[in-house]
């Protein structure tokens, strides 16, 4: 690990980078916790959106529970520093989730990649 200061994205605004530096860094890993999080949210409400067309429905995955439509998808939720998956589809106004399994260590970065 490198003892100088990390550069910051370029597209990041100056405002953004000078409040972040004011951050202790407990804050800092609550705004990291917090932003993977929304990015997740985001990219699930997109995929959601995407999916909406029901003339694109795949084919039934063989774990996919009975009670979980085949328009979803599979999301990891973060839930107290562990990562899992859930199943989640849109109904109506409404993202519903459904507990599908943990999440091992080091898998969730290549999943959430490629998901």
């Amino acid at each position: 690990m490198s003892y100088e200061s990390p550069t910051p994205p370029a597209d990041l605004s100056a405002d953004i980078v000078d409040t972040l530096n004011g951050y202790s860094p407990g804050q800092l890993k609550d705004v990291a916790r917090y932003a993977e999080e929304l990015a997740e949210h985001k990219e699930r409400e997109a995929r959601l959106e995407e999916g909406s067309d029901d003339s694109d429905v795949k084919e039934r995955p063989n774990d996919l529970p009975d009670s979980v439509p085949s328009k979803a998808t599979t999301t990891i939720k973060g839930i107290n520093d562990n990562r899992y998956y859930y199943w989640q589809w849109g109904d109506g106004d409404q993202i519903k989730s459904k507990y599908k399994d943990p999440v091992n260590s080091g898998e969730w970065i290549t999943t959430r990649i490629s998901t």
